[in-house]
């Protein structure tokens, strides 16, 4: 709880610091502007948050949204399909991709990193190869799809953070609510005695996986719908770091085990408030990654330190 009141509190602070920079006539449009970057972000800050409480790590979200993007995009431009046939594909993607990671780190034992880092090298050449090498872009020829995934707004709020809203409480249900989400925790806090204990370790793994590139292909429609273009190969590089930093910063332990969703959702506000500083703050856009490198490294250490406290407090 403790942790929370401090990630708030840091929150609000950046914002009052952030707010006399934003001119007055674009603050309206700057809230909606982060609103719907916290709701894109807190998407696979969730999806990854739930894979590392439960002991993984996934390498290759970045990659995995750009070729999901491409497919969607190369698909319903180039190949005629429908929205929904789109969206179907690559939803069925993400399932398939999620089972592999899952299989070849319980089944085949492979180390996660090993896996996931294969992953975004593989993924990144499948999105290439599949758009010939070229930009691909929606233009006007799928206004249905934009607005379903972003132009759209209810009751003033970006449709960003309506689904995030929906993702938010799936997850919070699911991790908080539920004796599947204990399982996470006891997997990702220590896996051989969650075995001993009964629990099916290698399918609440694999679920955890598909979970997080389900997410990833959710965050590609956002994207795609919003920016109506993909560049195989580059869109969607570096979201795994975005998405492991909202975890990390939001209180995820990269150990496992430990976790929640309002730090998740708190960990991606401050991580979209800090790109938002970025720009108004006038610093160099080269620095934006160290800036992000800068939070996830001080929320490594804060975690470490609490662990540290919290084990002389057992001891």
């Amino acid at each position: 709880m403790k942790k929370l009141l401090g990630l708030f509190v840091f929150l609000v602070l950046l914002y009052a610091a952030l707010w006399p920079k934003v001119p007055a006539d674009t603050r309206d449009q700057n809230h909606t502007n982060m609103l719907r970057r916290v709701g894109q972000i807190g998407v696979i800050s969730l999806g990854v948050g739930t894979l590392i409480i439960a002991g993984g790590i996934d390498l290759s979200m970045g990659s995995f949204i750009g070729l999901c993007a491409t497919v969607l995009a190369v698909g319903m431009s180039r190949d005629g399909w429908s929205p929904a046939t789109a969206i179907g594909v690559v939803l069925a993607m993400a399932v398939g991709a999620g089972l592999v990671h899952g299989l070849l780190a319980t089944k085949m034992r492979l180390q996660p990193f090993v896996v996931t880092l294969c992953g975004l090298f593989i993924y990144r050449g499948l999105a290439r190869w599949y758009a010939g090498d070229t930009n691909a872009g929606l233009g006007r020829d799928q206004p249905g799809f934009r607005d379903a995934f972003s132009r759209a707004e209810v009751a003033g709020v970006p449709i960003e953070f309506v689904y995030l809203v929906v993702v938010v409480a799936f997850f919070g249900l699911l991790l908080h609510r539920t004796v599947y989400g204990r399982y996470f925790f006891a997997i990702g806090s220590n896996e051989l005695a969650a075995k001993y204990a009964g629990i099916r370790v290698d399918r609440y793994k694999i679920a955890a996986y598909v979970l997080c590139s389900l997410s990833a292909a959710f965050f590609s429609m956002m994207h795609l719908a919003e920016i109506a273009s993909v560049a195989p190969s580059n869109t969607g590089m570096l979201m795994e770091l975005y998405a492991i930093a909202g975890a990390v910063i939001g209180g995820c332990s990269l150990r496992g085990g430990e976790g929640n969703v309002p730090g998740i959702m708190l960990g991606a506000a401050i991580l979209t408030m800090l790109q938002s500083a970025v720009n108004f703050w006038e610093i160099p856009q080269a620095l934006e990654y160290t800036a992000i490198g800068g939070a996830l490294l001080i929320g490594a250490l804060l975690d470490e330190t609490l662990r540290r406290r919290n084990a002389l407090k057992r001891g």
